[in-house]
């Protein structure tokens, strides 16, 4: 089922920024809820790796299906699993469009594609979950530039991942290399899911 709520009270359910700006801990530190403060039971191994697996998928906004076909996809590479994993889900189409900045999150991006707003190598995309190869030019429609919610979603953008690059003249980012692994967030420990996964298969 689709989650629909707020992501500041997933996030203090998980205890991680899922809009990786942790603004969602600044008024509280802690769980949503009456007893969100007093939840100290202490998780099994296996609630652990559930709750890791549950920080990433909800962090990229991605469906179980999908999650678990691009863990499949990185279980087949030759680097290390979960290293993998997370540079296919930083590689999605609707990702790249959030760290170029013409959303504010990751959802909001996920629409702009979903809506036809988006281009990649100049040709129309609407499928979020397409997988972004280096080198290729993700830009909006001419007629999309100038929606208001993109104008104000660049203009709030202070500091860019170094793995992109954007050409505010032309409306074009790119993908220029792939992330190391102290770039990604820190608050994922990706073995603990990759143990997840090895129980299911």
């Amino acid at each position: 089922m689709k989650y629909t709520g707020s992501d500041w009270k997933r996030s203090r359910r998980l205890g991680v920024s899922l809009l990786e700006t942790n603004k969602e801990f600044k008024k509280r530190s802690y769980g949503p809820g009456q007893h969100g403060a007093d939840r100290k039971k202490k998780p099994s191994e296996y609630g652990k790796q559930l709750v890791e697996k549950q920080k990433l998928r909800q962090m990229y906004g991605v469906n179980e299906r999908q999650f678990r076909r691009l863990f499949m996809l990185a279980l087949k590479s030759k680097e290390v699993t979960g290293f993998a994993f997370m540079k296919l889900l930083e590689s999605r189409l609707d990702n790249v469009v959030y760290r170029i900045g013409f959303a504010r999150t990751r959802r909001g991006a996920r629409q702009l594609v979903n809506h036809g707003h988006v281009l990649v190598n100049g040709k129309k995309v609407d499928i979020p979950s397409l997988l972004v190869n280096i080198g290729d030019e993700i830009s909006l429609k001419e007629d999309s530039r100038s929606l208001k919610v993109v104008k104000e979603s660049l203009e709030s953008v202070s500091n860019r991942v170094g793995w992109v690059e954007y050409d505010e003249t032309k409306f074009v980012g790119k993908l220029i290399r792939e992330p190391e692994r102290n770039e990604l967030n820190q608050n994922i420990t990706e073995a603990q899911i990759v143990e997840y996964y090895n129980r299911k298969l």
